[in-house]
């Protein structure tokens, strides 16, 4: 049976004064204070809508499951106005009754895994409290209304309009059973917006909604093929103390041939699909114990029929109170067997507030630290600690009091490392291999940073590190009283990104950051860049295995060479077009694409060499554009210094600066959301913006007075729009 007892409250070191990010003041979330808003609309007497996530097919996104001229069709209308086109009297209303997982069905999005942990939130009375302020209603209505979230380190509050996108005036995603309640697709919009898109809603584990929900802890346990002798003694043990520690726990399926398709099997189960674990008993069958799992489906229906099924004529054969746990209805919830649940569920994953489910022990308070960091590509991104640069990475040396000797193996601390998307929309997100590598460090070490020879002269806690792509990492470890340093890091250096370690210890403990910005390990990190840059140069020469025809040079035979490869694709009258530039640079020069140098990419070529203005090619022109891309290749080359492909920001500027140029990092993330992608440059964008940075440097050189150029209407049109 599940222990008995209240979980305790953790102790978050970081938020005691309620400081902004704080459960009781969250950060407004892009800015926008719901109290304000809400009372400008109020004043004013109009309804509000939501600039930052308008109704339209702009927030809606692509939507796998609908069809384009589907999506035209998709119509925006506020509840009262749904309730009309759907002839239904009733006035619409937030939350009837208290929130319940029985309120809703899932709609035309893929997001069961966000339903499942929602159904798993109705639960905890105090978790749903926080993130679905329960003071809202449709009186002194405004028509705007907020959420919160625990995104990455900090509460933020979310504020939307009640625009919700419709189908045939039709609730288009999740959908109320009641017909008049709303707060279940008010919430989901409210998620919608932090994730980009409704469409970016499609797919996911439910454990990332989880921990939205809670900031707590998140474990995951295969199930499945992984279940083995055993294994059902351990999980139920985990499941009974995540039940006494008020968490929030999630199922999954398996897809069925590998395909994300949701079929049903006859087992009454849907394929690829999330479900929330609502309980766990045991009922006494025939003289021996039963362990039993109450999962919900968030379709409201389709559900398992099986062993113990609503339908099952087992429950005649158990006692009154036993039998009045299981209630015959279609409504998506039923019990099955712990042995079938391990057989038929791929993973099962707890979230709690509280690492105590973890151990049972429901009387240790546990504290927590949250911090943010960063690893910046040529000062705190080291990568793993094959690399040389490992020492350079964020540092934070903890100080651990207490273990509990009478428990085998006390896990005592615990760490979470998640990585910080840069991109906006949830699909588009990109992440780096990440992990947590920790060191005991010896008593008498000087305090600050660790230098190379300290890891050098010592040996990590574990023999071998892993590395993840998870939103979420967690480590559990035991830690005999002393001092010790985590290093979070990518698995390859020069990896920018953010971060945010949370750190979860069972006593007080000292944590010393370090985040790499130490005036002392200035030097220290110069040198290693060096070292890096001159092992990485080698590195190429020896892999560099293209044959191309040389550059020219004044009096060098070799100019036949490239003479010929000019004449092989120039027209009748020796000069090449910009189509024949593109031909012939796709054909015989490495490009950084698979689609290699564009039609506009080689007309700007052309008009940036283009002396003349003939707006064709010469031998001579295409002579001096040969040599450039070249030398700009090779400087690429020597820039990437994660071998990459691509150029970081970090990267780029190191390029410009080998050119002979220099630029502020605010101009260099201009130009690479300019010329190139968000957060990388290829080859090729990178010789477009090379050529033009060299032309726009020697005009002003040229035409430039005391730091002030001057130029004429025509000068100035001709080099600005011709280029």
């Amino acid at each position: 049976m599940p222990e008995s007892g209240t979980c305790t409250s953790i102790i978050n070191l970081r938020y005691q004064d309620g400081s902004e990010g704080s459960p009781s003041n969250p950060a407004k979330y892009k800015n926008q204070d719901y109290a304000q808003l809400k009372d400008n609309s109020l004043r004013r007497g109009r309804l509000f809508v939501d600039s930052t996530f308008p109704p339209g097919t702009r927030s809606l996104g692509d939507l796998p499951n609908l069809a384009s001229w589907q999506e035209e069709e998709v119509e925006w209308l506020r509840p009262a106005d749904i309730l009309k086109r759907q002839n239904n009297s009733d006035e619409p209303t937030f939350c009837m009754k208290g929130a319940s997982r029985f309120d809703f069905g899932q709609g035309n999005i893929g997001n069961c895994w966000f339903l499942a942990a929602i159904s798993a939130l109705t639960i905890q009375k105090h978790l749903m409290a926080q993130v679905v302020p329960m003071d809202q209603s449709f009186k002194n209505y405004a028509g705007i209304f907020h959420f919160r979230f625990w995104r990455f380190g900090k509460w933020v509050d979310v504020v939307i309009d009640d625009h919700l996108p419709t189908y045939n005036n039709q609730l288009l995603s999740v959908h109320c059973n009641g017909g008049n309640e709303f707060w279940v697709p008010l919430l989901e919009k409210a998620y919608a917006k932090v994730c980009g898109t409704y469409a970016d809603m499609n797919a996911g584990l439910p454990s990332e909604a989880c921990k939205d929900f809670t900031g707590g802890v998140n474990m995951t346990y295969e199930l499945g093929d992984a279940h083995t002798t055993g294994h059902d003694e351990k999980l139920w043990l985990q499941l009974s103390r995540a039940t006494g520690c008020k968490s929030m726990v999630c199922c999954g399926t398996a897809p069925k041939g590998g395909r994300l398709v949701n079929t049903v099997a006859h087992t009454g189960l849907v394929d690829a699909h999330a479900y929330s674990v609502t309980a766990v008993t045991e009922v006494e069958y025939y003289g021996s114990k039963v362990q039993l799992v109450r999962v919900m489906n968030p379709w409201g229906k389709t559900e398992w029929n099986g062993k113990w099924s609503d339908k099952s004529d087992m429950w005649n054969r158990v006692r009154q109170e036993d039998r009045e746990k299981c209630f015959d209805r279609d409504d998506g919830e039923f019990w099955m067997e712990l042995e079938d649940f391990c057989h038929y569920f791929n993973m099962v994953s707890i979230c709690c507030e509280n690492p105590n489910f973890l151990d049972g022990d429901l009387t240790c308070q546990w504290k927590c630290m949250i911090y943010d960091g960063s690893w910046v590509a040529g000062r705190t991104a080291g990568g793993s600690l094959s690399n040389s640069t490992f020492a350079t990475n964020p540092q934070y040396r903890i100080q651990v009091t207490i273990i509990n000797k009478q428990e085998k193996e006390d896990k005592n601390i615990l760490l979470s490392l998640m990585q910080k998307p840069q991109q906006e929309n949830r699909k588009e997100r990109q992440s780096h291999p990440i992990g947590v590598t920790i060191f005991k460090v010896p008593s008498g070490t000087p305090q600050g940073r660790l230098g190379s020879s300290f890891f050098n002269r010592n040996n990590p806690l574990k023999s071998r590190q892993l590395y993840t792509y998870q939103r979420d990492l967690i480590e559990l470890h035991s830690l005999e009283p002393g001092e010790y340093v985590i290093i979070p890091s990518t698995m390859k250096p020069y990896m920018s990104g953010e971060f945010v370690l949370s750190v979860f210890t069972k006593s007080e403990a000292k944590i010393s950051p370090h985040d790499g910005h130490d005036d002392e390990d200035e030097d220290h990190d110069h040198d290693h860049h060096h070292d890096h840059d001159h092992d990485h140069d080698d590195d190429h020469e020896e892999t560099e295995k293209l044959v191309l025809p040389k550059i020219p040079t004044d009096g060098d035979g070799d100019q036949d060479s490239t003479r010929t490869l000019f004449n092989r694709y120039a027209d009748q009258n020796g000069e090449l077009s910009a189509r024949q530039l593109q031909k012939l640079l796709n054909d015989n020069f490495p490009h950084g694409t698979r689609y290699g140098f564009g039609l506009d990419t080689c007309r700007s070529m052309s008009a940036m060499v283009d002396t003349d203005q003939r707006m064709r090619m010469s031998f001579s022109e295409f002579s001096v554009l040969w040599k450039k891309i070249h030398d700009y290749k090779k400087i690429f080359h020597r820039a990437d210094l994660n071998q990459s492909g691509s150029l970081s920001d970090y990267e780029l500027q190191r390029a410009i600066e080998a050119a002979g140029m220099n630029v502020n990092d605010g101009m260099v993330r201009l130009m690479m959301f300019r010329y190139s992608g968000v957060s990388s440059t290829s080859l090729e964008n990178f010789i477009v913006l090379m050529l033009r940075l060299e032309k726009t440097s020697s005009v002003f050189k040229d035409k430039s007075s005391n730091g002030v150029i001057h130029l004429t209407w025509d000068e100035w049109s001709n080099i600005s729009l011709y280029n």
